[in-house]
């Protein structure tokens, strides 16, 4: 069996991250010793039909009740009203060591220190949706989808979450807030005609993945994949980051997080080319024109969905698109950089362009 070690380890870390596993032992020896046990969310993975990645989270979790009216209750199946701070009260298992099945190949791996999970392990698999399990310890193995790319699609697409599919208004700091951490997620609202687009688009190229880029935290994936469900958006794998201080800093930089991932799936994949999709009421224009101009031959359009001028008034000030990435994109896609205020709008953008 390969051993994948996925853990960070390396320069001494923040003392905002020191403090924060200090915490986190502490809290997980004492519910270790109440009987909490690891449990294990899957997140979507992908990969080749020589690879895949696994991703993952070892969380701990109370033992379920077996018999009485706790269980009764627990296993209602009344809609409960689920509120975003719900998805950060939990308490993930540093260091958690598990088994990954893939193609029926066992490899050991091990999370890091909030207990996230992400390997690539060798596996020949079919092009498609797959399944691969994921256990720890003696728990029960946990199965998790992985959408296998066949070497023959040259075509996929990266969307953005927040204000490009779902309406969050993530740049204004206190609205962010009550959206991510208050309201309930039945009441997020998807941006009009976008999951009409995102069908159109994986018609017209059989295929084609859908990966969905955000600065979001993992916390937050099992609420965006309802979301995703109820407003009928194509699956696809959630790129999402983690909460809280890193090794060398206070929090985590989404705009490099999204650099990061692009320039891997630009390594992934060398073939495909994307259509990447945005917004502009954060960085999307500035890091796809940066993508762009290093990976022209990786990029077939960009689409950026225009905020409505209440709305730019309301986000703040948006980030403006350098002027020399702005003549480089210009110069090299022309109409392929697109900008309308709603799925319609990019739709026939899109169409004009020979991408639908």
């Amino acid at each position: 069996m390969a051993l994948i070690p996925v853990g960070e380890t390396g320069p001494r870390l923040h003392r905002a991250a020191r403090l924060e596993d200090a915490v986190h032992e502490v809290v997980e020896r004492r519910l270790v010793k109440r009987g909490w046990e690891p449990s294990i969310i899957a997140y979507a993975g992908y990969g080749t039909t020589e690879w895949v990645r696994v991703m993952a989270r070892v969380l701990l979790s109370r033992p379920a009740p077996k018999t009485g009216w706790l269980a009764r209750r627990a296993s209602s199946s009344k809609p409960k009203s689920v509120r975003g701070w719900r998805s950060f009260a939990t308490v993930s298992q540093m260091n958690a060591p598990v088994t990954i099945t893939a193609g029926g190949v066992r490899h050991e791996a091990v999370g890091d220190r909030g207990g996230f999970v992400d390997a690539v392990v060798p596996a020949s698999l079919q092009p498609g949706w797959q399944t691969v399990t994921i256990q720890s310890g003696d728990g029960e193995p946990v199965e998790a989808p992985v959408q296998i790319i066949d070497p023959a699609v040259t075509f996929g697409i990266v969307s953005d979450i927040d204000d490009t599919v779902m309406v969050t208004a993530l740049p204004r700091p206190m609205l962010a807030a009550w959206n991510t951490f208050v309201l309930d997620e039945h009441a997020r609202a998807s941006v009009p005609g976008m999951a009409v687009l995102y069908e159109r688009l994986r018609t017209a190229h059989p295929g084609a993945p859908v990966f969905y880029l955000s600065t979001g935290a993992w916390n937050v994936a099992p609420a965006l994949n309802r979301f995703l469900r109820r407003h009928l958006y194509p699956v696809g794998p959630l790129l999402l980051t983690d909460w809280g201080p890193t090794k060398d800093r206070w929090f985590r930089s989404g705009p490099e997080h999204k650099r990061l991932t692009l320039e891997r799936l630009s390594q992934e994949f060398p073939r495909v080319r994307w259509l990447l999709i945005g917004d502009d009421g954060q960085h999307d224009q500035e890091i796809y024109a940066e993508f762009a101009s290093k990976h022209p031959d990786n990029v077939a359009a960009v689409a950026i969905r225009r905020l409505s001028p209440a709305q730019a008034v309301l986000a703040g000030t948006l980030p403006s698109l350098p002027e020399s990435d702005t003549s480089v994109v210009s110069a090299r896609f022309g109409r392929k950089w697109l900008g309308a205020p709603d799925g319609a709008g990019l739709s026939q953008l899109l169409t004009e362009a020979d991408l639908l």
